[in-house]
């Protein structure tokens, strides 16, 4: 029984102190976070925004249905002429039938006997079921460049995802490796104060001999303090970062596994970078999608011819003797605008001189890219060469300071010389954080130029 409490002691011990990995960190933030879901959204809003486009080229197929009643003349004769029931008696001819006898002498009298049935009709039902079916045969190329456009529009919003993928990518990676440099840091701290807990015992213990002073002793706890408020500080940042890598991830994270130091520097040429670069790729479907408005507004010169066809049936009961009362209509119609005060023309000028602009923009693109690679990879190296001298002067600075820590117990310099060395390793390893903090900045923001995580 002991032995199975002892294994899963150590089995929760072990799992308590598992953290993420960066692999791990980036799979979930590429699932998880809420902006990379809001982006998805977008694409996909986009793609049915391409369908909807799409759809116009099938045309549309309308089934209307009509319920009326009406005493309006005009209405019930037309109702019953849409139902194929009209009679001759609807036009008066009972009327005119009742005074045929006295035709010779009455004939003016005759003629201008207003019909009753057909002013004063009674009123009557209408139930009208039609189809309806409009076709664009030929749009000038109108839907053709909406279908391309709005296709053009969905790629560019996936570029948009990824390029915000990208850059939350970044942020998880500059996290994990700030989280690395924070530990390192600490630990560095830690060394210190071990170092100023000794020199402590070290100065409390000559002066039970006589050989220090109380101000030695001062001075040495308020480095000591000044120490401890430099690791308070650096363990509230970890905290903060911890923070953030939360949010990025969308759940609570503790801790990290692994050690995260080394970042490799992007080898892809520079022809390689720009080819890969999502701004570069964005700027350049833009100039796709105005030269296809070129083409959209050049089809204003052109006509439109359109087909519809209409089958319905009407009575005065709803659906009743169908195929007796039914009719259709068919038809194409042909429409071309042949002035419309030069509207035309300026907005293909105007579609012209857009595209022009964002070939222009295109280029400065690729050459701000180009400069902001070389501006990176320049700064890169002299922080690395920043970062191998600060590495030395810190191993330096540290001997220096047990050195004079020992000619200290031998009263061969003074305790203000041993905190002045002391605090010379101390801005040296602040310094040496705050250059590895610079240079991964720079590596990551290379890496997010040349994309080199979306694959």
């Amino acid at each position: 029984m002991k032995i199975v409490w002892v294994l899963l002691f150590l089995f929760f011990t072990l799992y308590a102190q598992s953290g993420l990995t960066l692999n791990e960190a980036i799979a979930k933030v590429k699932q998880n976070n809420k902006e990379i879901s809001i982006a998805k959204y977008d694409e996909e809003i986009k793609a049915l925004e391409h369908q909807v486009a799409l759809g116009y080229n099938y045309g549309n197929l309308n089934i209307t249905q009509l319920a009326l009643r009406s005493n309006d003349a005009g209405n019930v004769f037309g109702f019953k002429l849409q139902s194929r029931e009209a009679r001759f008696l609807d036009f008066g001819f009972d009327e005119f039938l009742g005074q045929m006898s006295g035709l010779p002498g009455n004939a003016g009298q005759l003629l201008a006997t207003q019909p009753s049935q057909l002013n004063y009709p009674e009123a009557r039902n209408h139930f009208q079921t039609q189809l309806e079916y409009m076709l664009p045969i030929y749009t000038g190329g109108k839907l053709e460049q909406y279908g391309r456009i709005t296709g053009a529009l969905q790629h560019l919003s996936t570029l948009e995802r990824e390029q915000l993928t990208n850059q939350k990518i970044y942020e998880v990676k500059k996290s994990f490796y700030a989280i690395t440099l924070l530990d390192t840091f600490i630990y560095n701290l830690q060394i210190i104060e071990k170092n100023i807990n000794t020199l402590e015992h070290t100065v409390n213990e000559m002066m039970k001999e006589g050989y220090a002073k109380n101000i030695d002793l001062l001075e040495v706890q308020a480095r000591k303090a000044d120490l401890e408020r430099m690791l308070n500080q650096a363990g509230a940042n970890k905290a903060l970062v911890y923070h953030f890598l939360s949010f990025l991830l969308d759940e609570r994270v503790n801790a990290i596994s692994g050690s995260y130091e080394d970042i490799p520097v992007v080898s892809a040429s520079e022809a390689d970078i720009l080819e890969r670069n999502l701004d570069v790729q964005k700027a350049k479907q833009g100039l796709d999608i105005t030269k296809m408005n070129i083409a959209l507004q050049q089809s204003a010169y052109l006509p439109t011819v359109g087909a519809f066809a209409q089958y319905g049936s009407s009575d005065n009961t709803f659906l009743n003797d169908f195929s007796q009362h039914d009719a259709y209509t068919v038809g194409v119609q042909i429409k071309w605008n042949l002035f419309n005060g030069g509207i035309d023309k300026n907005n293909v000028e105007k579609a012209r001189v857009e595209n022009l602009k964002v070939a222009q923009q295109v280029a400065l693109a690729q050459k701000g890219i180009a400069l902001k690679v070389d501006q990176l990879r320049t700064e890169i190296k002299s922080y690395e060469y920043e970062v191998n001298s600060l590495k030395k002067e810190v191993e330096l600075s540290r001997a220096i300071y047990e050195n004079y820590l020992g000619r200290y117990t031998e009263k061969l310099v003074s305790i203000n010389d041993v905190i002045i060395k002391q605090s010379e390793e101390i801005a040296k390893v602040l310094r040496l954080k705050e250059v590895q903090n610079s240079r991964n900045d720079k590596l990551f923001e290379l890496e997010k130029i040349a994309n080199g995580e979306i694959k």
